[in-house]
């Protein structure tokens, strides 16, 4: 059988379909994201409700994300934490927070949800909490800094997610653009840190050939 991205996005749209991916709040935040001029690279359905099942899974009260864009990705994690949970997402662009604002409201997550503006480095510096997930989505050139910074967020049992790190294979290149570079450093930071055990697993679908990074605190 002949498999191409045509065939990726079709599996998509079955899987999307039969697991249920999607609503009105996360289709309305979409089409938001699109009218504000947003760039189309929030995660997938099929992706979104991995984020949730996996925080469910980890039993999360407390969740970081790095990297608001519009919310899409923020509701799934905020739906999923614990009833007394909360979100902390952060977000560099107010524009982009304030479209993500309105999109937590309406999907009735306002209280859950907290939007911090700024850059992301500033904003970890500030927080003293304790995270269960981090979800990282952030510009690729900085990601190993920001698992080093959220590190000190986490204990034992903490898990954290780092998406496009496999970036269509270029990972590959140890001459890569600045987004390979900071993917290939976070590689090698995870393999001499022995806080964290990791894996990546590489993804197809409608957002392309990429992955996600899973990588359990297993230290302090």
């Amino acid at each position: 059988m002949h498999v191409d991205e045509q065939t990726w996005r079709a599996v998509d749209a079955y899987i999307e379909q039969v697991i249920g991916a999607s609503d009105e709040a996360l289709e309305a935040a979409l089409a938001d994201n699109a009218r504000a001029g947003l760039p189309a690279i929030s995660v997938s359905p099929a992706q979104g409700k991995l984020l949730h099942l996996l925080t469910r899974a980890v039993g999360a009260r407390r969740v970081l994300e790095i990297g608001t864009l519009g919310g899409y990705s923020t509701i799934w994690l905020g739906r999923a934490v614990a009833p007394d949970g909360q979100v902390v997402t952060l977000e560099l662009s107010e524009h982009h927070a304030a479209v993500a604002r309105a999109n937590v409201l309406r999907a009735g997550l306002e209280t859950v949800v907290d939007v911090r503006v700024g850059p992301a480095a500033d904003s970890l510096a500030a927080l003293d909490d304790d995270f269960d997930v981090i979800f990282i989505d952030a510009d690729k050139p900085s990601i190993a800094d920001y698992v080093l910074a959220a590190l000190r967020l986490t204990h034992p049992g903490s898990l954290i997610i780092v998406d496009n790190a496999v970036r269509g294979g270029a990972v590959l290149d140890a001459d890569g653009d600045e987004n390979v570079q900071g993917v290939r450093r976070l590689n090698e930071m995870l393999m001499s840190d022995d806080r964290l055990s990791a894996t990546t697993v590489q993804t197809v679908g409608s957002k392309g050939y990429d992955g996600f990074t899973l990588a359990l605190v297993v230290g302090s």
